[in-house]
């Protein structure tokens, strides 16, 4: 972030003014709300309001995350950023904390740092602050569209603390703060969506603008399918937060090295699951055995804990891969469009994940994925098989990674 210009000594009205105006003028073109906020700090300092530390809280729609806090102390021209777990409100920082209050309706807090600390909030907070010497302390809480509450911090080491012109000239920012961090929010969020439910290389498309229906590409890619067995009897028999949280520790086994090693997840269908690794990666169909040879042994700890903590029996899975170019794009109704590939290469995969219960082999691959790959990994033929769809027999291999 760029240092900003001086701004000289002058009033205490023409201080607050100056930095509206740049809140409201000058941001337009910066895209992180932690910009903006580490050199708000800046051009406060700057406007002779002795601010020493300030932090943003800001509560997130994110499906790891409630919130994130933006950081900033004297001499720092980036603010650090902490994000917050969703069991935050239960841990003994939050409890008592200026948070609680802020979240539990306070329109202020207000600490003197300097007088006693058992006149005071008792709270590990204030006396990290008064550690650091610093003198007063205030927090506001600041309002997005339909009365979502955030807040902000502001500390000094000003010997007496904040005056009463530094607080007025501070409170004037809140409406402009409040309505720059929304649309950065709101930018954030919908990008957080998009990634969270269609992917990552998918949801940038979108937001390039390929959203019009029936435009997409094609793309050559190495296609996974991956299946729960018998999920129809574990849903009819299990209750509901048991299936659940079974579905969710299975996604994660299969998921995460499939993201780790370059994988595009592009849906979940039930118990099923659809990624590709695009070709354009030289290493894509052997990233793509990597990271089911880890899905593997993930799924192996997985059914391990599920039988030593509720007696579980073990869950089976088939994936199926082949190769080939898929119609990549926006695919639906007119007004209710999903970004998938389709094509046969995918219906090829599909038919293989169904083949792995009936030859009793967990991964199946066809022979177009084999040869991408057959000089580094240990493959075991298994023959050559009719597939539903297609008019003749595909040699497949098992692999046991």
């Amino acid at each position: 972030m760029n240092a900003p210009p001086k701004i000289g000594p002058v009033s205490a009205h023409s201080d607050s003014d100056e930095l509206v105006r740049w809140l409201t003028n000058d941001t337009r073109d910066e895209r992180f709300l932690d910009n903006i906020f580490a050199e708000l700090c800046v051009r406060i300092q700057q406007a002779n309001i002795p601010v020493k530390r300030a932090t943003l809280h800001i509560m997130i729609h994110h499906p790891q995350w409630l919130g994130a806090r933006f950081v900033w102390a004297d001499g720092m021209h980036e603010a650090e950023i902490a994000r917050l777990d969703y069991d935050v409100r239960e841990r003994s920082e939050y409890i008592g904390s200026p948070a609680n209050e802020i979240h539990d309706g306070a329109t202020e807090v207000r600490e003197n740092l300097e007088r006693d600390p058992a006149l005071g909030r008792k709270h590990a907070v204030f006396d990290e602050m008064r550690n650091k010497g610093l003198t007063d302390y205030v927090a506001w809480p600041f309002y997005h569209t339909l009365g979502k509450r955030h807040f902000v911090t502001f500390a000094t080491d000003r010997p007496g603390g904040f005056e009463d012109a530094h607080i007025a000239a501070l409170l004037k920012l809140l409406p402009v703060l409040a309505l720059v961090s929304e649309i950065r929010v709101k930018n954030r969020l919908a990008r957080t969506l998009l990634e969270t439910y269609v992917g990552s290389h998918a949801s940038e498309l979108i937001l390039a603008g390929a959203t019009r229906r029936g435009t997409g590409t094609t793309v050559r890619a190495a296609i996974l399918i991956c299946d729960l067995r018998d999920f129809t009897r574990i849903s009819d028999n299990w209750p509901r937060d048991d299936v659940i949280d079974l579905l969710n520790g299975y996604f994660d086994a299969m998921s995460e090295p499939i993201e780790r090693h370059g994988g595009e997840i592009l849906k979940f269908i039930g118990d099923g699951l659809l990624a590709i690794f695009p070709l354009s990666e030289p290493q894509a169909c052997a990233n793509l055995l990597h990271a089911v040879s880890e899905a593997r042994q993930a799924m192996a700890a997985l059914n391990q804990k599920n039988g030593e903590e509720s007696s579980r029996a073990p869950l089976n899975y088939g994936i199926g891969v082949h190769v080939g170019d898929v119609m990549y794009g926006n695919i639906g109704s007119r007004t209710r469009l999903d970004f998938t590939v389709i094509g046969p290469a995918v219906n090829m995969a599909s038919r293989l994940e169904t083949l792995t219960k009936q030859l009793g082999k967990p991964v199946l691959l066809s022979r177009a994925f084999a040869d991408f790959v057959k000089d580094e990994f240990d493959l075991e033929r298994v023959g050559e098989y009719p597939v539903r769809g297609f008019n003749d027999p595909i040699e497949l291999f098992a692999f046991h990674g």
